[in-house]
């Protein structure tokens, strides 16, 4: 069966796939430098944080490779690297998995320099150190989402003794899918597994608006993999839940993470946090599906996560593909229109924080992650190299 690609790599050629086009056209744009990975990370052609950590780090390897860096010594390589890199870091800083790459790759370019070797030769082997490593991340990426969706599925089943005779349903936010990641994904990977295992009876989506992720992009990843599937607006969740929960069994609801703190605080796409509010009220169980590259030991608590702030068109505007008279859709014209006055005052967060009092458990690609005797979350089991007591 043919899968979704957002990132296309081979040595010194990457391809992004455009998902602003999406649902309707597929483009992958070619991207060669750091300057092109910002701009199609912060313009959100590219967007969920694995892919955006990913595109960053492969971006760097593709300008590397194809001779941008003119310094002559290891140590000036290094800098060129660790320059090129901090200015990465400023496309999405609340996603930490492109903080955490970053500083990967820093450490790996250090390490691999070698005083002994003559000044060519040294360049060379930070160089190819760096390629190395940035691809180890893409194909890393996509074993553990497979975990991810493996150990998500198994807890949630054991949750409620699920069974093909009595499968789960489970509600998502934003996309977490093979378009926010090298494949499968992380939220939407437990849907894919518990799907391939007979246990999903019915998934439903949210639009999450003002961006519409969730409509745009995983409602096509839903239909594509031929998952049943329901696509809702962020303002019915409740009704949801109080009006199907017990015929459609509707178990969990299962969403992504661009930055969970020491205290298993998850800063995610805005409309998170209403939704765990609503779940807890409603008995649902509340998962969050990180890799434990979005797990950020060195933050105490929520409070300390930079929140991004959007423009205030994406609010008051909306780009879209021509629809016909008869219904059919064109996708070779776009408008975009206006679909609230121009003139109002507008507040655009892109993630809030869902407190881990609200959250019952946190998958990550080496099992899940529950909530001990104090009510807060214990990392040093999923994360011992980088616990620090």
């Amino acid at each position: 069966m043919a899968t979704l690609e957002a990132i296309k790599y081979s040595r010194g050629k990457l391809l992004v796939l455009d998902q602003l086009r999406l649902p309707h056209e597929h483009h992958y744009d070619e991207v060669s430098t750091a300057e092109q990975a910002f701009d199609c990370i912060r313009s959100m052609r590219v967007r969920g944080a694995p892919a955006i950590a990913l595109v960053a780090a492969l971006a760097l390897a593709v300008e590397l490779h194809n001779g941008a860096c003119y310094k002559t010594t290891g140590d000036e390589t290094i800098d060129y690297i660790k320059s090129r890199l901090d200015y990465l870091k400023d496309s999405r800083p609340t996603a930490v998995d492109l903080s955490n790459a970053i500083d990967l790759l820093k450490a790996v370019a250090r390490d691999a320099n070698d005083d002994a070797l003559p000044p060519p030769k040294a360049k060379e082997v930070v160089l190819n150190a760096y390629t190395e490593a940035a691809e180890r991340l893409l194909a890393k990426d996509l074993e553990n989402n497979r975990s991810i969706g493996s150990h998500g599925a198994a807890w949630l089943q054991q949750q409620y003794n699920a069974s093909p005779n009595r499968p789960l349903s489970v509600l998502t936010h934003c996309n977490t899918g093979s378009l926010a990641t090298s494949g499968h994904g992380t939220a939407l990977g437990i849907i894919r597994s518990l799907h391939s295992q007979q246990l999903l009876k019915h998934a439903y989506c949210t639009e999450t608006r003002p961006y519409n992720q969730g409509s745009r992009l995983t409602a096509f990843e839903l239909v594509f993999e031929g998952i049943p599937a329901t696509l809702v607006t962020d303002s019915m969740a409740a009704a949801l839940f109080a009006l199907h929960r017990e015929r459609m069994n509707i178990g969990a609801v299962v969403v992504g993470a661009d930055r969970v703190v020491r205290n298993g605080d998850t800063a995610n796409k805005i409309g998170t946090y209403a939704l765990a509010v609503l779940a807890r009220h409603h008995g649902v169980k509340f998962v969050v599906a990180a890799p434990t590259t979005s797990i950020d030991l060195e933050t105490e608590s929520g409070a300390g996560i930079k929140i991004e702030e959007r423009k205030a068109e994406e609010l008051t505007q909306i780009t879209g593909a021509v629809v016909n008279a008869d219904g059919s859709v064109d996708t070779s014209r776009t408008a975009r229109v206006a679909i609230a006055d121009q003139r109002i005052g507008v507040w655009n967060p892109a993630f809030d924080v869902t407190p881990h009092d609200l959250i019952d458990a946190i998958v990550t690609e080496r099992g899940a992650v529950v909530k001990g005797g104090d009510g807060k979350f214990d990392f040093k089991q999923v994360l011992p190299e980088r616990w620090r007591w």
